[in-house]
């Protein structure tokens, strides 16, 4: 059986005819590009799902989402009080000066897990690099601890 890719349709269906003429083509390009084609198959089904995936996670908050939000859900919030004054008034240090500990804390805990993964590898060196860099965080909270940065009046 021999396909054309042309516009007769006496021989069947449009569909048929343009399903056939895409089976052609893959041999022909297989013929050419042995593998080629079969290589970004993968590329293009995960394209084809994250595509899909994202599509439902953006239409999904429009098709759930309460149609009826109540004063409270639509009152501003900031900062764990409500607005009270203008919005350019001053912030209490405290929050900020948490949000900084947090991030400095977090950031020199991260540092411990390339480590710990390549700890046998580092050797004396690297331990007691380690240790030091320890040392100096645990001074560091032992200051901010003494100062009382660390209470909430």
């Amino acid at each position: 059986m021999r396909l054309h890719c042309g516009t007769n349709l006496k021989q069947g269906s449009v569909a048929l005819n343009l399903l056939g003429c895409a089976i052609l083509l893959h041999f022909r390009a297989s013929l050419f590009m042995p593998g080629l084609l079969d290589q970004y198959l993968p590329l293009v089904v995960f394209m084809a799902v994250a595509a899909a995936i994202s599509g439902a996670l953006l239409l999904a908050p429009f098709v759930a989402a309460f149609k009826a939000p109540d004063p409270e859900k639509l009152s501003a919030y900031e900062c764990g009080f409500n607005a009270f004054d203008d919005a350019r008034m001053q912030f209490d240090v405290r929050f900020y000066l948490v949000s900084l500990l947090f991030i400095i804390f977090d950031l020199e805990v991260a540092f411990l897990f390339p480590w710990a993964v390549a700890f046998r590898e580092a050797g004396p060196f690297g331990f007691w690099s380690m240790m030091i860099f320890l040392a100096v965080l645990t001074v560091g909270f032992v200051y901010e601890w003494r100062k009382g940065a660390l209470e909430w009046d």
